[in-house]
């Protein structure tokens, strides 16, 4: 099916069922493959992507040249390219996933019982992975890597802007685990750019385990609308950043601009600032003068513009929103219980943070706010797979039920109960 093709309706139905039904079907072959042979896979992978830097540079320029096209941003354009560095980073990466525990297998419990039965938890695969996401193609590397070393088969479904980065990326992929031993099917890659695939997809329950999108927060509300299967996800990331009154200033200020500004466009920035009212005076004018060197704009209540010359009245939908951008908003609070009931009523329950020296307050703000991640006197971007040693990750989750924080390895797997007999019978 041609990369550009908007299919016939019938005809795209049945390659989207296709393409499911050999999931399902390289999934299961998948669940006995060895952790020798998935190790194989990586390390031939890795080599290959080193052997064909000039292939895949090429393919990708061609999407580069396409870019304007699609309105892309030069920030946009550039995290879509291919470059020798990026791909020898893509290398390094797969090695890195091959030196981490193989899940499959794992005993997280044991129990001999009474009569004699040993009934264990074992760690196994989820199955099928339906993996949707935005530009970046080293991302089809990722995440084809982690699903797999998990023991899962994968259906990619990558951007229309990485387009010939993505087919080249993937046959690359698919060849290497032919070669290892691994089911064909293991690493799909959807061949259509047709949207309405997706959809096709997101109804495949019978076929599909679980889907995980990543991407702008309409996509992923997209697909948790339209899927009949569980969803990874999260959906946004307004992180904040609490100083209490028993902080280190000097600490504070470090966190507060590490947070907002070492990389404004990810999930785990923070967009927003809570002070306690007790050291505001004190600490928000050098706040607002750290923060407006790197060119952030303070949205703030009555208390932060009293303090902050620069500052502008902040609105209701200021403390909710997810800027991805050079805007904070702020807010004095009373006390932390305050800041508490404020980070959970505008909070999108990914990662917030407490700076303060007293372990009282920091255990009491840990347990009462609501979200994946909670740091104590660290940066909400520490709120990552590889910071945390999980390794690589295939996105943040912010649900409650499965995955929760970072996704890992260990995040793309189930369990099942094994029970060892010797006979045994009810009565």
């Amino acid at each position: 099916m041609s990369v550009a093709e908007k299919s016939d309706p019938a005809e795209l139905l049945a390659y989207c069922r296709d393409v499911a039904v050999r999931a399902q079907a390289a999934s299961r072959a998948l669940a006995t493959v060895s952790g020798a042979e998935k190790s194989q896979w990586l390390r031939a992978t890795a080599a290959r992507l080193r052997a064909s830097i000039d292939e895949l540079v090429e393919k990708n320029q061609t999407d580069i040249e396409a870019a304007p096209s699609f309105g892309l941003t030069d920030a946009q354009t550039d995290r879509l390219r291919l470059s020798p560095e990026r791909i020898e980073a893509m290398a390094i990466a797969l090695e890195e996933i091959d030196a981490l525990k193989d899940p499959i297998g794992e005993v997280l419990e044991s129990t001999v019982r009474p009569n004699g039965l040993d009934v264990q938890k074992v760690r196994v695969p989820l199955g099928v992975v339906f993996f949707i996401y935005e530009s970046r193609p080293n991302v089809t590397v990722d995440a084809a890597a982690l699903c797999v070393k998990a023991g899962n088969a994968v259906i990619l479904r990558g951007g229309k802007e990485a387009a010939h980065s993505n087919r080249a990326l993937a046959a690359l992929l698919a060849e290497t685990a032919s070669a290892a031993g691994l089911p064909d099917d293991a690493v799909q890659l959807v061949q259509t750019t047709d949207r309405d695939a997706v959809g096709h997809f997101l109804k495949m329950d019978e076929y599909i385990n679980v889907v995980i999108p990543r991407g702008g927060e309409g996509l992923i509300r997209r697909v948790a609308e339209g899927a009949r299967m569980p969803v990874i996800k999260h959906f946004a990331g307004n992180c904040h950043v609490y100083v209490d009154s028993h902080a280190d200033l000097a600490m504070a200020r470090g966190i507060v601009v590490n947070s907002k500004c070492q990389r404004l466009g990810v999930c785990n920035a923070a967009e927003s600032l809570l002070v306690h009212a007790d050291v505001a005076a004190e600490v928000l004018p050098e706040l607002g003068a750290d923060l407006a060197s790197h060119g952030i704009e303070i949205r703030g209540d009555e208390r932060v513009c009293e303090l902050v010359d620069a500052a502008v009245p902040a609105t209701d939908e200021d403390y909710a929103a997810e800027y991805l951008g050079p805007i904070i908003s702020a807010k004095v609070v009373a006390s932390v219980d305050a800041a508490i009931a404020h980070i959970n009523a505008y909070s999108s329950h990914h990662t917030e943070a407490i700076v303060t020296r007293d372990l009282a307050t920091a255990r009491h703000f840990a347990a009462a706010v609501d979200s994946s991640a909670v740091m104590i006197n660290a940066s909400t971007r520490f709120n990552d797979g590889g910071e945390f040693g999980l390794g690589a990750e295939i996105g943040i989750s912010t649900d409650k039920f499965h995955a929760r924080g970072p996704c890992g390895l260990k995040e793309l797997t189930s369990y099942k109960y094994i029970v060892y007999g010797a006979g045994q019978q009810r009565q």
